[in-house]
């Protein structure tokens, strides 16, 4: 145990050196919720409505989220997957996936976060339980990365892993979707924690079965 927490903690800092490099891919990102929300303040200008607000924002980062984290294995292929295969388990590969692309996802969705609300306004977050909607962002954020990166390591043994990731990302996020939009909606309307813990606790109990399942089957699709 002690041999992959290591293997994942290298592999996490070389991820971070990587994206640190390659600091336009990061831009290309941020550019891309900029002008998302930027098209939507020229729509809807100030949004009063919560619910309306609450979507559209989980819309934005869905999106954003599966497109920054479509291409996770691409570096993963021909010689570089041979090369990652003798140095680390399978295990420590998709562990350290996930824990890089959910800090990835974290950040970019706490800056959509600041900028959706620059753009949109913030009428809707006036009866908001703050601590409860940082702590959906949070949930969120996890469990998005964790099923884009799980589906990405499927379809990355495919020939179209980007149609393949749509086919098998949508279904499984949907549920664990539709589970965040009516956590943050109580937390939007300053609904007490009574209500919500139910929401935090299916919401973590998908992440926890979706990591479980990666950590499990990855090395059987790692040896292929």
């Amino acid at each position: 145990m002690k041999r992959i927490i290591d293997e994942t903690y290298h592999l996490v800092a070389k991820e971070i050196k990587l994206e640190l490099r390659q600091k336009y891919v990061l831009g290309s990102i941020l550019l891309y919720i900029v002008s998302v929300v930027f098209v939507c303040y020229l729509t809807f200008k100030q949004i009063m409505d919560v619910q309306l607000w609450n979507s559209l924002f989980w819309i934005i980062v869905l999106f954003s989220t599966f497109n920054s984290l479509s291409k996770t294995f691409s570096h993963e292929q021909g010689v570089g997957a041979i090369y990652l295969y003798s140095l680390a388990s399978p295990q420590a590969v998709i562990l350290s996936k996930i824990i890089y692309n959910f800090l990835l996802t974290l950040v970019l969705n706490f800056l959509a976060l600041i900028i959706y609300i620059i753009f949109i306004g913030s009428l809707a977050l006036e009866n908001a339980n703050l601590f409860t909607l940082l702590l959906v962002i949070i949930l969120g954020s996890f469990g998005l990365a964790s099923i884009i990166t799980m589906v990405a390591g499927i379809a990355s043994k495919t020939e179209n892993s980007i149609g393949i990731m749509s086919i098998l990302g949508f279904p499984i996020i949907l549920p664990f979707l539709l589970t965040v939009l009516k956590f943050s909606r109580n937390a939007l309307d300053g609904i007490s924690w009574s209500v919500n813990y139910e929401y935090a606790l299916v919401s973590l109990l998908i992440n926890l079965m979706v990591i479980s399942l990666a950590y499990i089957l990855f090395p059987y699709l790692w040896r292929e």
